[in-house]
């Protein structure tokens, strides 16, 4: 009976030792890939821990070591491809190091937020990639302050005076947007996002809009933004459209609304790029696939995710000195929901834009 409670138990390092006929520090060395350990030591080790059926036990090494070799990443949501990517990506390049991930999303609640960080806290995660409901005032980002853990800033942010940062490059890419457009033509152009708070949902607003002023005074730029919820921005474009408003392009923020101006065209009867033009930032599979075709703003999630575990593994090792923000390049691909405005120039020549959308 003793010898089968013995093999049901977890193998443990102290019984690879044994079986192996070292230590168990040689044991741990061989196990953490050290390679100052003779050959025969080496391959003893090996073949007891396939004997054993041995796992190293991460708690037990992690407390020993006071924090644990996980990396907790909060994302507002996980059902657009952007974070669902993004999360992918940042787990194998984890994974690579050694490290687990434990993702949590705040559902775009700043309360949500708060709560997932001090339980991160609480786990003594090794470090934490933090994409903001908002920005990088954020209560996560000042916990964060607060309690000295290490961490990156990503998506929702510029810059920070505490952690590094990573980005697309939001204003720039929406520049080129407004060029896209005012070049072929669109002098009356629509601009629907979500969350005007976020650092981002400003940026582009703010970078289109100068641009497009800048190339056409005479243009008309109004813009639609819910604050969370995407069934209050499906309300608002419904009923700017309802009232009779048909601009010659509309400009999405984010995927989900990209969604929400197609399907609204489509029940009106509108043709992509004939009767009016949709571009949206962030690309995602059916907009490639889809007839007509989406144009998007194609943010750069592998470059985004790698720099953010550089920088913080780099934290994680010691690296002290000033915050580094890093703004990745989007590309811009414009398909065939783009086309030439048919409908010739506006009169009036004031901008305009409706107010912000409250939900």
């Amino acid at each position: 009976m003793t010898s089968r409670v013995a093999l049901a138990r977890r193998p443990s390092i102290h019984d690879v030792a044994s079986r192996a006929g070292v230590s168990a520090a040689t044991v741990s060395k061989v196990m953490h890939g050290v390679r100052t350990v003779k050959p025969e030591n080496v391959r003893r080790v090996q073949t007891a821990v396939a004997a054993l059926g041995y796992r190293a036990d991460p708690l037990a090494s992690d407390l020993r070591r006071a924090k644990r070799r996980i990396i907790g990443v909060i994302v507002p949501e996980l059902e657009s491809e952007f974070f669902g990517t993004m999360v992918t990506e940042l787990e194998r390049l984890a994974e690579d190091r050694g490290y687990s991930l434990v993702t949590a999303t705040c559902r775009e609640s700043v309360d949500r937020e708060e709560d997932i960080i001090r339980r991160m806290h609480d786990w003594r995660v090794a470090g934490v990639v933090l994409a903001p409901v908002r920005d990088e005032h954020g209560p996560a980002a000042s916990y964060m302050k607060q309690h000295s853990m290490s961490g990156v800033i990503i998506d929702r942010v510029l810059s920070d005076d505490i952690f590094d940062t990573v980005s697309a490059d939001s204003s720039t890419a929406s520049i080129e947007v407004a060029r896209q457009l005012v070049g072929k033509g669109h002098r009356h152009m629509l601009v629907i996002g979500l969350g005007s708070h976020a650092a981002t949902s400003k940026a582009r607003i703010d970078g289109f809009r100068a641009e497009a002023l800048d190339l056409a005074p005479d243009c008309r730029i109004d813009v639609l933004v819910a604050e969370s919820q995407i069934g209050a921005l499906r309300e608002a474009v419904r009923a700017y459209f309802d009232r009779g408003e048909h601009p010659t392009a509309v400009y999405s923020l984010f995927a989900k609304g990209t969604l929400v101006a197609l399907s609204e065209f489509r029940r009106r009867g509108w043709r992509c790029p004939e009767d009016v033009s949709l571009i949206g930032f962030d690309d995602a599979e059916w907009m490639q696939v889809t007839w007509p075709s989406i144009a998007a703003v194609v943010q750069p999630v592998e470059a985004i995710a790698g720099n953010a575990m550089d920088m913080l593994f780099e934290r994680i090792e010691g690296r002290e000195g000033q915050p580094t923000a890093r703004l990745q390049r989007c590309d811009i691909l414009l398909r065939e929901s783009v086309g030439v405005s048919r409908h010739g120039q506006p009169t009036g020549g004031e901008e305009q834009a409706t107010p912000p959308v409250a939900d």
